[in-house]
């Protein structure tokens, strides 16, 4: 098995670099200055037990591949670059989504008879080309996978079995997407981290926008892990640490403000509460008023931290 992870950002870089460090077989898709960087200094891993280099073959597109027999895509890219990133794979291939969201495995199916979802909690950064900072130490996250629609075969066995050898923990699971559809819930607040940092009231804000998604999941019909079955499975697994003598600043959404790239996922993110608020015709404003700003916000280039948690509540309670 090869994993040629598409998308070297923080979690894909973070779960190439393990995987390489264990002995896998790891290939990569990157671009711009990170792809540059890479394949001129290799993969840089940042962890809290040293820095590592990984010269790992690099392309700058899915199509420029050597696909080989043998070989799994791992989507690591946001998902607003999914669609794209699959009408250049070949039609035989396994599909696995390492990616937060659930519309992901959804655009998979539509093309690929093998798609498996992980659910991601891999706390880990990418603020630099050619750099990737896993946080948490000694275990560097969870990424449980399972297939999609349901159930696990060997393939999901496999990937488990190669990401544990990693130092990841991951196992195989029949109901993934419950899984998947609670850590939706948690990334909601990705957009008031991006918006407001850590000021206070921050937490209050993000707590209603995620009670307003339970809500919306359950007019749905659509089953997730409950907030009991998440803390039992995170146990005390996850532990941040300072890495190069800094905390984590923030999650994937802050970053991608951080780093200026001018998009977001939230449209996938809070975006999926709105349209199934829509579809089963119950309101989601305070989704639908954090997706739009924090989008306004890449857009314009702004830096995290650009609105108060108080201007952010008036933006929500303006639309109700």
């Amino acid at each position: 098995m090869r994993f040629v992870i598409i998308g070297a950002g923080a979690v894909g870089g973070v779960v190439a670099g393990r995987l390489a460090g264990s002995g896998a077989d790891v290939a990569l898709v990157a671009r711009g200055a990170h792809l540059e960087a890479i394949r001129r200094d290799g993969l840089l891993l940042r962890q809290a037990s040293g820095d590592t280099v990984h010269r790992l073959p690099a392309y700058a597109t899915p199509a420029e591949v050597d696909w080989r027999p043998g070989d799994v895509a791992v989507l690591a890219v946001k998902s607003n670059d999914t669609q794209g990133v699959l009408e250049q794979l070949p039609r035989d291939v396994p599909v696995v989504c390492l990616q937060n969201g659930v519309a992901n495995e959804r655009a998979a199916l539509r093309l690929f008879p093998d798609v498996y979802g992980i659910c991601v909690m891999l706390p880990s950064a990418h603020l630099e080309p050619g750099v990737v900072v896993a946080q948490c130490a000694p275990v560097p996250g969870i990424l449980d996978i399972g297939r999609i629609p349901g159930g696990t075969d060997d393939t999901a066995r496999e990937v488990a079995a190669q990401l544990t050898k990693a130092g990841f923990v991951s196992e195989a699971r029949d109901d993934i997407m419950r899984s998947k559809y609670a850590k939706l819930l948690k990334n909601l607040g990705n957009a008031v981290e991006a918006l407001c940092g850590k000021a206070d009231g921050a937490d209050e804000v993000a707590a209603v926008i995620g009670a307003e998604g339970r809500a919306v999941l359950d007019a749905a019909g659509i089953g997730y892990a409950s907030d009991a079955e998440d803390k039992e499975r995170r146990g005390d697994i996850l532990q941040l640490v300072p890495v190069a003598g800094e905390m984590r600043g923030g999650g994937s959404t802050w970053q991608s403000l951080a780093r200026g790239t001018g998009a977001v996922e939230a449209d996938y993110l809070n975006g999926e509460i709105v349209l199934l608020a829509r579809l089963h015709g119950v309101p989601a404003p305070a989704n639908e008023t954090a997706r739009r700003l924090v989008v306004q916000a890449a857009h314009r280039g702004a830096a995290p931290g650009s609105l108060t948690p108080a201007e952010l509540q008036a933006a929500i309670q303006a639309t109700r």
